[in-house]
């Protein structure tokens, strides 16, 4: 069974085994024990409620509980940019004209943008290579719109996601190598590092804060600004399912884009119930559907995937099921499909590598 629940101390060891498998581009989970260890002990003192809201980060693990192993990583940061200036480009437009000259000439630009300032994040989404199958991806990445969907004054009106930008297997990004090295005078993964390990003041130091004219940047520069890598190209598709959209804001390391939405009209949002838990033995069958099943408990919250009727107020969840998410007969669950209605048997195959953002 892949049980969702929040991180431990003791998953540390777990955690930097797969900080050694995510490769350069993923700032957010960077193979460092220290480091590491500060964000594990900053999620539980957030769950305990000894931070500001400007500290707050909720990190979950999926641990596949018959190997009491650690397998995934997901998080959610309550709100970016309050203690640490958070920083993206936005894409915007500046008009070149000389009606003497009867020239009326529109000019990409990137504009350096403090935009989403106290946005709530989805982040440090990533699993073992070797447990990218059985809706494990999407287990690991949906239960965080769950969790918002139950413990929801906890979270900002808008959340954002930023996806991983277009680099090579030895860190070499074509938007870095057009643009970032000229201010930064370091490579690629070292810039992605330091941002991975929280050391930001540098970009506010060393970033022009003029617009920066993209028709001066290499093609190769301009054609990944927005795209993602081949890698996360299944996390765009599911969050985008989900409801969130690229609306013209990329990273300003890699040029990846920038996905964001308002948390009520998300789908897995709007659509999860709260229904009384029953525990009973069943058949499957083949008419059956997933469906994301989480406790209400904030401090001691579990989710999993449960598959039952199409009817949700006819789910059941099997004795073993229930014991380990901590969920008694008649007690309040929260269950949301795990795909959308519509077009279900297409985004199963679309998303079923989704395992990295």
């Amino acid at each position: 069974m892949m049980l969702i629940r929040p991180v431990r101390l003791g998953d540390v060891a777990d955690i930097l085994l797969l900080s050694g498998k995510t490769g350069i581009g993923l700032t957010s989970l960077p193979k460092d024990e220290a480091h590491l260890r500060r964000r594990i002990e900053r999620s539980i003192a957030t769950w305990n409620g000894h931070l500001d809201r400007s500290e707050q980060g909720y990190l979950f693990v999926l641990e596949d509980v018959s190997q009491q192993k650690v397998v995934g990583v997901s998080a959610l940061e309550v709100a970016v940019g309050l203690s640490e200036p958070w920083y993206n480009f936005r894409l915007g437009t500046l008009v070149h004209a000389s009606k003497s000259l009867n020239i009326y000439k529109p000019v990409p630009t990137l504009f350096l943008s403090n935009d989403h300032t106290g946005y709530s994040e989805l982040c440090t989404l990533f699993l073992d290579p070797d447990y990218r199958h059985s809706r494990n991806g999407q287990l690991l990445s949906k239960v965080r719109f769950l969790f918002m969907a139950a413990f929801r004054d906890r979270f900002s009106p808008k959340v954002i996601a930023e996806m991983r930008g277009v680099s090579d297997d030895n860190g070499h990004s074509p938007f870095w190598d057009s643009l970032g090295q000229h201010f930064f005078g370091m490579e690629f993964a070292e810039a992605d590092r330091l941002t991975g390990m929280g050391q930001k003041s540098f970009i506010a130091e060393l970033m022009p804060k003029h617009p920066l004219y993209t028709d001066l940047l290499s093609p190769q520069a301009r054609a990944v600004i927005g795209e993602v890598h081949p890698q996360t190209a299944p996390a765009r598709s599911l969050l985008e399912t989900e409801g969130l959209r690229y609306q013209g804001y990329v990273d300003i390391f890699d040029a990846g884009p920038t996905l964001e939405g308002e948390v009520d009209q998300l789908r897995a949002v709007k659509e999860s119930q709260l229904i009384p838990a029953t525990i009973a033995s069943r058949e499957s069958s083949q008419e059956d559907a997933f469906y994301l099943v989480a406790n209400e408990k904030y401090a001691d919250f579990r989710a999993a995937l449960v598959m039952g009727p199409a009817d949700i107020e006819h789910l059941t969840l099997d004795p073993h099921t229930a014991e380990t998410l901590g969920i008694a007969s008649g007690a309040a669950i929260r269950v949301v499909p795990l795909f959308p209605q519509s077009g279900q048997s297409v985004i199963t195959r679309q998303l079923s590598q989704a395992s990295e953002l």
